[in-house]
């Protein structure tokens, strides 16, 4: 592994531990086993590293739905692209957590993070307003890729902040997936009722 990509990891790995309060660049050069000059040659200060991460986040998110090929998009292609959203917020918790809310209270993202932020997005709009008909606005497009976006962020949200007890078993991606694909066909109804929308 890299110098770069132990820092990353690093503050991947304190960010889960503690939030954004547990980065300083003292404790990530202490994790990834490099001096503090090491991370600045690669970063600049915190900021450079929680930059990186939000980046990298978006990327995972935006890499993670890139099923849909130009065109329209299948329901299976629509749940495909979900299941790889909540993999993204399975498998990279401290870079999910971070890019949806829980960074250091300082942290104001670059030019080029809210960049990657926008690509991801209009990666989700793509994919879930494909499935609309052809005639549907862009404003429809949008509307249903929030809501899409709101029952798979919901979920894994869910899934890392509450433990159920009793419920240790429960499957959230497959319960996400189900609803995502309830609030499809609810939207395709909807459009093929209104006939000048067909």
């Amino acid at each position: 592994m890299d110098s770069r990509s132990k820092i990353l990891n690093a503050a991947s790995q304190l960010f889960l531990e503690g939030g954004g309060s547990a980065l300083s660049v003292r404790a990530i050069s202490k994790r990834a086993g490099l001096s503090t000059i090491g991370i600045y040659s690669h970063f600049q200060g915190k900021q450079g590293i929680l930059d990186a991460l939000y980046i990298e986040g978006f990327n995972l998110v935006r890499e993670a739905m890139d099923v849909v090929p130009e065109g329209r998009a299948t329901k299976a292609q629509v749940l495909q692209s979900c299941l790889g959203y909540l993999n993204v917020g399975e498998q990279h918790e401290a870079h999910y957590r971070l890019i949806f809310g829980e960074s250091d209270a300082g942290y104001q993202p670059s030019e080029e993070a809210i960049a990657a932020r926008n690509s991801a997005f209009s990666k989700l709009v793509r994919v879930a307003g494909s499935y609309l008909p052809d005639s549907s606005s862009p404003a429809e497009r949008r509307q249903i890729a929030l809501d899409v976006w709101a029952i798979v962020h919901g979920y894994v949200s869910i899934s890392h902040h509450v433990t159920l007890s009793n419920d240790s078993d429960l499957d959230w991606k497959a319960m996400a997936i189900r609803v995502v694909d309830v609030q499809l066909d609810a939207a395709r109804e909807c459009f093929e009722s209104v006939p000048d929308k067909i």
